[in-house]
């Protein structure tokens, strides 16, 4: 199963993921929620995906290093200020809050499946090889962020 870390881009995954979500509505059981909070929750996962991704892609690009996330070993600096204080993976946040926004507007317990899925495949196959990355490269640097910040939230 090693061969899976850092295979995948996870904008990739998002796409299967959601494509998979899709089909839940075949056959599924009856909607879980009512339009009106539907549509609400959608948009707070939505603008969840937005604060958590748009000052994360900004940080890397102020520190000039990448974010391509299968060429993890081509990062030429650890970011830890701003959105990276509170957590150590707001691009796979805002992923996730990404396909909960979609499962959300599926109107479809089985839907709820993929964030879920998508967050453990995440977790297992591109941050902790990351982290193994990351602890190589900046050493106590990493290790001390890693034990102040959380991995999701």
């Amino acid at each position: 199963m090693a061969t899976l870390d850092n295979r995948i881009p996870p904008p990739a995954l998002v796409l299967i993921a959601g494509a998979l979500m899709a089909t839940a509505r075949l056959g599924s059981a009856a909607p879980a929620l009512p339009d009106g909070w539907r549509f609400g929750l959608a948009v707070a996962f939505f603008v969840a995906a937005g604060v958590f991704g748009a000052p994360a892609f900004a940080a890397f690009g102020r520190a000039k290093t990448t974010i391509n996330p299968v060429r993890i070993h081509e990062g030429s600096s650890l970011v830890t200020t701003g959105i990276y204080r509170f957590t150590r993976n707001p691009m796979y946040v805002a992923l996730t809050s990404l396909l909960c926004a979609w499962a959300v507007l599926l109107n479809q317990p089985l839907a709820f499946a993929g964030p879920v899925l998508f967050a453990l495949f995440i977790n297992r196959f591109q941050i902790v090889p990351e982290e193994r990355v990351l602890t190589q490269k900046f050493g106590a640097a990493y290790e001390a962020y890693r034990r102040s910040v959380r991995r999701w939230l």
